[in-house]
This record gives C-alpha cells, structure tokens and sequence, in this order.
C-alpha cells in the first residue's frame, strides 16, 4: 500500500443473487495466471496486446494475463468487491458481455496512447475499471470500508471510486509527458471506466 492511497476491503451492498460470473471470471484469470509461469516471457509476447502490432486475439487474451503475484491479486480483488453488485445488477448475460466490452475499450484506449509502443500489454484491470465505472453510476451513495496509513473507516463508494479515478488521469497525463517507464496503463484504465460509466448512465435512464 502506497502513502496516500487506501485500499477498499469491504462493501456494505449485499448482493441478492450468488455472482457466478464474477467468481468465475476470478477462477479463470487465476488458472491462466498459473498456467503462464510455466513459460511466461513467451506467453506474455504472444497473448499480451502489443500495440505496434497486434492480433484480434490478442485483445481478448491480453485481459486474462498478470505480470505477478501482486498484480493479479489487486485485480482479482477490485472485481470480487465490486463486480458481484454490479452482476446482479445487470444479470449474468448482460454482465459478461458488459465485462468484455468494457476491456475491449479499454484496450482501444491503450492503443490510441501508445501508438508504435512494442511492450505488450496486459492484465484485466481495464474491464475492472469498466466494472468500477459501472458501480460509480449504480451504488454512489454505498459505504466502502478502506483502510490506509492515514485512515480507517467507510467512505461512500463515489468518493473511493472518484478518488481512484481522479489519480489515473493525474498519473495518465504524466506519463505523457514525464516517464513512462511505470509498466501502468493508466489510459486503459480510464478508457475502461469512462466506457462503464456511459453504459450504465445509458441503462439507468433506459
């Protein structure tokens, strides 16, 4: 945990129906992250999404990809707090089709940032941030319990989601101009959660 950053361990938003999608997206994101350490430089270079020259596949497989330990754990675990309300919200059909879409833009974004960029890209944080647009739209008023150097207690989810968006367009227009070396696309996570944030605003007044 960084200084100056919290991390969300609870929600206080009972889902009604079991999120089979949700566990199951996290089962299977685990079960690739374990396969790939078996040859793991040349997995991430044929399934990761490399911008200066990739494949159809590419977009879809580079969302099931982890780069480690630490990364797939913190994606698993925004998708687990978050992703089971907004499955219920939506239903299971609707979610997972929601879910991809939501990476699919976020890849698109990746690529309209990095043009030319040889390092593959990877991880399923862009259809997370989709999913947390999602929540943003649905539950802003609910109590998210966080946990930080400087605080411990709930904040309503449109604060720690607002909050966690406002630091990937402050660290998005960095990378733009400053180092780029962090290994993070922010551009992907704000282009997923732009994309899930429209889609459920749209849904909502429907």
């Amino acid at each position: 945990m960084k200084k100056g950053q919290f991390f969300p361990y609870k929600d206080e938003n009972v889902a009604k129906r079991f999120p089979y999608i949700t566990i199951f997206l996290i089962i299977l994101n685990v079960l690739i992250f374990i396969w790939s350490l078996f040859d793991f430089e040349n997995t991430m270079l044929t399934y990761g999404f490399v911008p200066a020259s990739f494949t159809a596949v590419t977009i879809f497989t580079s969302m099931f990809l982890h780069g480690g330990i630490d990364h797939i754990f913190g994606n698993m675990w925004y998708l687990y707090l978050f992703g089971d309300n907004v499955e219920d919200k939506l239903g299971r059909v609707k979610f997972i089709i929601f879910y991809l879409l939501s990476g699919i833009a976020a890849t698109f974004t990746h690529l309209v940032t990095n043009l030319g960029s040889e390092i593959p890209a990877i991880g399923a944080s862009g259809a997370i941030s989709g999913v947390l647009g999602a929540y943003l739209v649905m539950f802003p008023k609910v109590r998210v319990h966080v946990a930080s150097y400087y605080y411990h207690g709930t904040v309503p989810a449109s604060f720690m989601i607002g909050f966690w968006f406002v630091l990937q367009l402050i660290f998005g227009t960095v990378s733009f101009v400053g180092d780029r070396g962090s290994g993070i696309a922010f551009w992907a996570h704000i282009g997923g959660f732009v994309f899930g944030y429209a889609v459920a605003k749209v849904l909502k007044k429907g």
